[in-house]
């Protein structure tokens, strides 16, 4: 099997790496995770702003490996499974988003705030649930300091269709 001494050799180079030097790009690739192309807004704004020591990220929609649209309504169309990975996936699109302005990852000192939309029927009520897809992964990149303050909000519909939007606040040094 040729991929057996690969795994091996890339699990022999992990254990080289103290675990406080992973950087967050080494942490999303032992995931089996990469970034994906920063999207072009829809509409007339910029994805990213900062201020001093905070960059205040964008609301970002979910896109499938095709750079298409995530869409569906949780309780409709959609499972709450199928929104909790539709938030990672907007996670990583909002990473990506970051890295393009600040650089590099290692560059964030804490992730402040993530406010989250679910596209959802009335009577659903299981948000911060969907919004974990986000948080967790996240907290896995940062440890702790991609703990952060959240909402996690049930609305009637999302641009595009989209099961979720996510917007983030995050302090760089």
């Amino acid at each position: 099997m040729r991929s057996l001494p690969c795994l091996l050799f890339t699990l022999a180079l992990a254990a080289t790496v103290p675990a406080g030097a992973e950087t967050p790009e080494v942490r999303l690739a032992a995931r089996g995770l990469k970034l994906p192309p920063v999207s072009a807004p829809i509409a007339n704004y910029v994805p990213a702003v900062r201020s001093g020591n905070l960059v205040f990220l964008a609301g970002h929609i979910p896109r499938d490996a095709a750079g298409k649209v995530i869409t569906g309504k949780v309780g409709q169309s959609a499972t709450p499974e199928q929104a909790n990975a539709a938030a990672q996936a907007t996670a990583l699109a909002l990473l990506a988003t970051l890295k393009q302005e600040i650089g590099e990852l290692a560059r964030v000192k804490r992730v402040v705030r993530v406010g989250g939309f679910v596209n959802a029927v009335e009577t659903f009520t299981a948000q911060p649930q969907v919004m974990n897809g986000c948080s967790d992964l996240l907290v896995a990149v940062f440890g702790e300091r991609g703990k952060h303050a959240r909402a996690a909000l049930g609305v009637a519909s999302l641009p595009a269709g989209a099961v979720v939007e996510i917007e983030m606040v995050v302090e760089v040094d």
